[in-house]
């Protein structure tokens, strides 16, 4: 398990490392778009304004998975290269079970509270009645998600990042077959999409526990005492997780007030190509955090740099390609989500605004999860902080008052 991520790290073997990671995120976020294309093609635009509405909820759970994933690779990958293996698996099993037990309050209190949450993310009236049930169902599959989130990122600390690609990838056709069974088929609505997401959820879920219940892998639950020290530690190296998602909501509160359910419809399709172009950073990030956070460990600075040089000369060109790649492509990306013209004009024109942060949002992120890596959780939340919260909401609060709506889509390009 160490041997993969203790090896000197070539451009070529640094690349073939991370690639199960970055397919894993881009076909996680793949089946999340599915999710928005079924719901705006068969149900209509004010059902995916909802789903995008009340999902900030559902971002939070994976906010605090991906927090305990991160920051707790860090903690463990390095314990690793420091050879204390049982203190490893004891910080493993310690953060797998904060983390179920926290996904369960959330659960809790989004079966009991849904319209008052609902309301609290900026519903309208029109919107309540459908943010309502697919909170309610969603986030009965809260512990699925979280799971799924932290074993996605403990598989690649095990020596297992071929396996978490494969268990995405069978989640992500579960879930495309079932929202065309319960959304078409069946007729259930957003209700149906919902029950597609988290069915879909349960698969790497429960393989993972399966995988990590295995005493035959070296890193594996186990028995453990408490050890506050590296559970806050975990949370603060992998705080800057929490604030994209936190963002979120802030985000769509803004835009309807700017754009009404038409301009969260739109946004919510940018937010979906943004999903997929990011997710091929934190795919990366999440392939090079165990080798950066096990080199650390062992104080092996040589090989800490040439990662480094490697990493954002790799982000360098792939940004260049990705945002491109975006604009040329803008108009098929919106077209595959909505006929609707009002939302339909509003997207277009956003999306080719908007692909130009992807010149940005590669080093930002490759950036935020080096630091992580180092266990240097101050500077990783000071840069996710600045770019996803405090400089996305004044550009969104000062840009259309000069640009309009169009200044909702260089919001992010500017922060």
């Amino acid at each position: 398990m160490s041997t993969s991520i203790s090896q000197h790290f070539s451009p070529w073997s640094l690349l073939k490392f991370t690639f199960p990671s970055i397919i894993m995120m881009m076909f996680m976020s793949l089946y999340t778009i599915v999710d928005g294309i079924f719901i705006s093609r068969f149900i209509g635009s004010n059902a995916l304004s909802s789903l995008n509405i009340v999902y900030p909820v559902a971002s939070i759970v994976i906010a605090i998975g991906t927090m305990l994933a991160t920051g707790g690779n860090a903690v463990i990958s390095r314990y690793l290269g420091e050879e204390k293996i049982q203190l490893a698996k004891e910080c493993l099993s310690l953060f797998t079970l904060t983390g179920f037990l926290l996904s369960l309050l959330m659960s809790i209190l989004s079966l009991l509270f849904p319209d008052f949450i609902s309301r609290a993310l900026g519903a309208n009236d029109l919107l309540l009645a459908d943010c309502r049930t697919y909170l309610s169902i969603l986030m009965g599959f809260a512990p699925a998600c979280m799971l799924q989130t932290l074993f996605q990122s403990y598989l690649v600390t095990a020596g297992a990042p071929h396996l978490g690609l494969f268990l995405t990838m069978i989640a992500g056709i579960i879930n495309a077959g079932l929202d065309y069974v319960l959304i078409v088929s069946c007729d259930l609505g957003i209700a149906g999409a919902a029950l597609a997401t988290g069915l879909g959820q349960m698969v790497p879920a429960l393989a993972g526990l399966v995988f990590f219940l295995n005493q035959k892998h070296a890193l594996h639950l186990t028995r453990f005492t408490m050890h506050t020290k590296e559970l806050i530690q975990a949370c603060y190296n992998g705080s800057s997780a929490m604030v994209n998602q936190f963002s979120n909501a802030v985000i769509n509160i803004i835009l309807m007030r700017l754009a009404g359910p038409n301009g969260v419809a739109a946004i919510t399709i940018l937010l979906y190509g943004q999903f997929l172009f990011n997710a091929f950073y934190l795919g990366f990030s999440i392939g090079i955090s165990p080798i950066v956070g096990y080199q650390y460990g062992a104080e092996n600075r040589k090989e800490l740099k040439s990662i480094y040089r490697i990493s954002f000369r790799f982000v360098s060109l792939s940004s260049v390609i990705i945002a491109f790649a975006a604009v040329y492509l803008s108009t098929g990306i919106v077209t595959i989500f909505t006929d609707d013209p009002k939302t339909h004009a509003l997207a277009v024109t956003g999306f080719v605004i908007f692909a130009y942060n992807f010149l940005f949002s590669g080093f930002n992120i490759a950036s935020s999860g080096f630091f992580t890596a180092l266990s240097d959780g101050k500077s990783s939340a000071i840069i996710s902080f600045c770019r996803t919260l405090l400089f996305t909401v004044i550009s969104l609060l000062v840009l259309p008052r000069f640009f309009g709506v169009n200044g909702a889509w260089l919001a992010i390009t500017v922060a």
